[in-house]
């Protein structure tokens, strides 16, 4: 099963430096890092990242976190996987640079 990471160009040049994501300031502030099933992925980009010109998904092979990933039901009632951890290099199966969140259907794979 995959999850889904949706990073801004820089915080996936962040990424790709470190060898990890260790999260978004709205990741740290909550304490996990936020990640989207495939389904949930393109109301969260229009959400979060709606007015952004530019967006990195990041694919991520869920089975490689183990216990650090929980599903958790959100405010709206839908259920998100949050990764009490970091985003290892490691865990990253696909990355899909898109431009902007309308575009996210078309650029990002069904699972």
């Amino acid at each position: 099963m995959l999850i889904y990471k949706i990073l801004l160009p820089g915080e996936w040049a962040q990424f790709q430096a470190a060898g990890r994501f260790d999260g978004s300031p709205f990741d740290r502030d909550s304490g996990f890092i936020h990640c989207s099933s495939r389904a949930h992925l393109p109301a969260t980009a229009n959400r979060f990242f709606g007015e952004q010109p530019q967006l990195v998904v990041v694919a991520l092979d869920a089975d490689w976190f183990g216990d650090t990933l929980r599903w958790e039901e959100a405010s709206d009632g839908g259920v998100f996987p949050h990764v009490y951890g970091v985003l290892p290099a490691d865990a990253v199966t696909g990355v899909h640079h898109v431009a902007g969140a309308a575009r996210i259907d078309e650029d990002v794979p069904a699972a």
